[in-house]
């Protein structure tokens, strides 16, 4: 079986940008944010459950329904406490996604499983090991705000969900920082080979 590493970090610490180091290393990764969006287009496993729970959030395209995930977003901007039922809806879905993923590639020695909520959902608890990206909080905030879009009220919302950068780092195997790309390659590379050595003297 693979190494599962968890890799996860706060919205604009830098994960995709991490993630894509590792893809280039030869290392399989599993994103979670795209699952939801495969779950979320037309034919997804997620489009009529979320329809019978949120009906307002589907809308029709030329291929057929599917979760906009605009509409979607402000319903719960609106009505946070029904988060906890898009997430009972949403999660299961998600990680039956991950576990045909990690199956399909069984024979790398590493499989890196990119989880934004991985603590605050319970799944660092089926890895191997953890990887979270940091960088400041003002460096995180400016990268944030300056997407198309994203407003001060929208950030501290997804904020107000995800585990403080400080509890993340303390739980976390390895801490990736990304203030440059230099030094998030570096950090990657060193994982890579703490586990690549770890697995031969097993």
């Amino acid at each position: 079986m693979s190494f599962r590493l968890g890799l996860t970090g706060g919205i604009g610490m830098g994960k995709t940008a991490t993630a894509a180091i590792f893809t280039q290393l030869g290392h399989p990764v599993w994103d979670a944010d795209a699952a939801v969006h495969r779950l979320y287009a037309p034919g997804g496993f997620a489009v009529g459950l979320v329809g019978a729970a949120f009906p307002q959030a589907i809308a029709q395209g030329p291929d057929g329904p599917h979760v906009d995930r605009t509409r979607l977003k402000q319903t719960l901007l609106d009505n946070p406490e029904q988060l906890a039922t898009l997430e009972g809806i949403v999660h299961p879905l998600v990680a039956a996604d991950r576990a045909a993923f990690i199956e399909a590639h069984r024979a790398a020695p590493i499989v890196v499983l990119d989880i934004p909520l991985l603590f605050e959902t319970g799944a660092d608890a089926a890895m191997d090991g953890t990887a979270v990206v940091s960088a400041p909080a003002a460096v995180q905030r400016a990268r944030v705000l300056a997407r198309p879009g994203m407003t001060a009220e929208a950030l501290d919302m997804i904020l107000s969900r995800q585990m403080p950068d400080a509890d993340k780092r303390a739980r976390a195997t390895w801490i990736i920082p990304t203030d440059t790309p230099e030094t998030a390659r570096q950090a990657v590379e060193a994982i890579c080979a703490a586990i690549l050595e770890g697995r031969r003297h097993e």
